[in-house]
C-alpha cells in the first residue's frame, strides 16, 4: 500500500496501463487459440502452466498466477517500485485472459500443428511486443533475470531466458514427443521475432546530421513548425578546414520525409544524412 501511494500516476502511465493489458489479451487469446489446440508450449512460467495444464487440467491462468505471487513478493522487496507495480498489472492481467480465454480453442480446429506454431508466434509475439514496449513484463523469469542481474550486473538476461526456454523444450520433449518439443521451438523463434519487430517498429527513429548555408531557417523550421529540438554541433571540413554549424535532429518517419522535403526546399544544396536509431528517450519522444 505505501509503494502505490508514493507512485504517482500520470497520463503516461494510464496509457502503459492500457496497452499492457491489451497486449496481455492479445498473447493470451494467442496461447489458448493456437498453444492449447495443438497442445505445445510456450517459453516461461506460461511453459510451465501449459504442461500442469496438459497434465493434470489445471488451468494455466490460475497456475500462471499462483507462481508468479512469491517472484512478485520478492520483486517488492528487492527491486523498484515502478517494476512491481508494472510487473503486478501484467502479470494479473495475463492470467486473467489466460481464464477468459480459455474456451476459445473450440472455435478453432486446424489439423496442422505448423499452422498453430505460426499463428501463435505472432500472435503472442504482437501481445508481448505491447507489453514490453511500454516497459512492463508479465512476471516470471523477468523477475528472476532482474534480482538476478541486481546482484551481478555482468549476468546476460538474454543468456538466462534461452537457458530456461531451453529447459521447457527438453521437458516437451521427455514429458510428451521429440515432435511437440520441436515445434514448441518454432513458436518460441517466431514470437521472439516478432516481439522485436514489435519494439523496434514503435521505438524506431531517424536521427538526422545536416549540413547547410541556410541553418537558421532549417532550425526555426524544426522548431516552431515541428515542434522538435535542434542540437547544433561544430563541425569542421578537413579539406577546407572551414568551421560551420551541423544540425542534429531526432525524429519519428513520419517527419523525416516531411522534413528532408522541407531542407531541400529551403537549401537544394544542403548534405543530409539520416541513420535509423532503434530508441530515443528525452523530452518529446515518449513510447510510441
Amino acid at each position: 500500500m505505501d509503494m502505490l501511494m508514493k507512485f504517482k500516476i500520470n497520463n503516461h502511465m494510464i496509457i502503459d496501463f492500457i496497452l499492457i493489458t491489451l497486449g496481455c489479451f492479445i498473447a493470451s487469446a494467442g496461447v489458448n487459440i493456437f498453444l492449447v489446440n495443438a497442445e505445445l508450449l510456450s517459453g516461461g512460467v506460461t511453459g510451465i502452466a501449459l504442461i500442469l495444464q496438459y497434465l493434470f487440467n489445471i488451468p494455466s491462468g490460475i497456475s500462471t498466477f499462483l507462481i508468479n505471487i512469491p517472484l512478485i513478493i520478492l520483486s517488492y522487496k528487492l527491486l523498484s517500485k515502478r517494476f512491481t507495480i508494472y510487473t503486478t498489472i501484467g502479470m494479473s492481467a495475463s492470467s486473467l485472459f489466460l481464464v477468459l480465454t480459455n474456451n476459445i480453442p473450440d472455435f478453432f480446429k486446424l489439423d496442422d500443428t505448423l499452422l498453430y506454431c505460426i499463428y501463435g508466434g505472432v500472435l503472442c509475439g504482437l501481445g508481448y511486443g505491447l507489453v514490453f514496449s511500454r516497459n512492463g513484463s508479465t512476471g516470471g523469469i523477468d523477475i528472476v533475470s532482474m534480482i538476478l542481474r541486481k546482484r551481478n550486473s555482468n549476468l546476460e538476461i538474454g543468456k538466462l531466458g534461452f537457458t530456461f526456454n531451453i529447459f521447457i523444450i527438453l521437458l516437451a520433449a521427455i514429458i510428451f514427443n521429440p515432435s511437440k518439443a520441436l515445434y514448441t521451438l518454432i513458436f518460441i523463434y517466431i514470437q521472439a521475432t516478432v516481439l522485436d519487430k514489435v519494439i523496434s517498429g514503435f521505438n524506431s527513429k531517424k536521427l538526422l546530421l545536416i549540413l547547410t548555408e541556410k541553418e537558421e531557417e532549417i532550425i526555426k523550421y524544426v522548431i516552431k513548425d515541428m515542434n522538435r529540438g535542434v542540437t547544433s554541433l561544430i563541425a569542421e571540413g578537413e579539406y577546407t578546414h572551414n568551421l560551420k554549424k551541423m544540425l542534429y535532429v531526432a525524429v519519428t518517419t513520419p517527419q523525416m520525409v516531411q522534413l528532408k522535403r522541407k531542407i531541400l526546399m529551403i537549401d537544394p544544396n544542403a548534405f543530409i544524412t539520416i541513420i535509423d536509431v532503434s530508441e530515443v528517450n528525452g523530452k518529446g519522444f515518449y513510447g510510441i
